[in-house]
């Protein structure tokens, strides 16, 4: 699909990111997500490693430094600063956003909600050549003067995600811009700006989730998500 493969490109082609097995980042997530269940300092300045192959981050610096978090699609774990496993949630699901009225209050959960997260938005748009997902192109999309090309994507099972269906939004240099996802019961425009350049891998630095109204605007307030990355390496 040629939108698809202009967005492979200009982040940096898929021969690059084929040689690639992990990444390191240094940044930060913070929002009101976090921060009305007490936790907006739980991600503020850590460290994410991951494996570029498969969906596994582990995040070191939680809680100001005290603790780290593993997350897995078939485990969630939270250690100490000596690797002593302090809790561990085995064959963790997106059902526990349904119970409750404050889903991420749990160290596990909010582990495991920025863990999935994070992985798949730094690994799109290559995600989205994965052999089971399916994607087709939509028409443009006009936002702020600019004109946007769109990609509807639906994700397996097998790939842990906000929501199955997403629809992802391209800038005139076929950089990823925006996503439209559900989160939490809403539905989201996830947007991503400031790209940079870190081993031949073109990087958002910049991300931010607001709500989606029905014309399919976002209300510039509250801010759901706020994501800084500092700096990127990958190996």
């Amino acid at each position: 699909m040629a939108l698809l493969d202009d967005a492979i490109e200009a982040s940096g082609g898929m021969s690059r990111w084929s040689r690639l097995q992990r990444f390191t980042l240094h940044l930060s997530i913070k929002g009101t997500l976090l921060s009305c269940v007490g936790r907006a300092r739980q991600f503020k300045d850590l460290v994410a490693e991951g494996s570029t192959r498969t969906q596994s981050v582990r995040f070191t610096g939680l809680t100001r430094g005290e603790k780290s978090g593993t997350f897995q699609p078939d485990s969630v774990t939270i250690e100490n600063l000596d690797g002593q496993v302090l809790r561990t949630w085995l064959n963790p699901s997106l059902q526990f956003l349904d119970h409750g009225n404050d889903p991420l209050a749990d160290d596990l959960h909010l582990v495991f909600f920025c863990g999935f997260s994070i992985w798949n938005y730094l690994t799109t748009p290559f995600l989205l050549a994965h052999p089971d997902v399916k994607v087709e192109e939509l028409s443009p999309w006009k936002e702020n003067g600019q004109t946007w090309r769109r990609l509807r994507a639906l994700f397996p099972p097998e790939i842990v995600t906000s929501s199955p269906a997403q629809i992802f939004y391209f800038d005139e240099n076929s950089l990823q811009r925006r996503a439209d996802h559900g989160l939490l019961g809403m539905t989201v425009a996830h947007y991503s700006w400031a790209h940079q350049v870190f081993s031949d891998v073109t990087v958002p630095t910049l991300r931010r989730s607001l709500a989606l109204r029905p014309d399919g605007t976002a209300a510039p307030k509250p801010v759901l998500l706020d994501v800084e990355v500092f700096d990127a390496t990958f190996e």
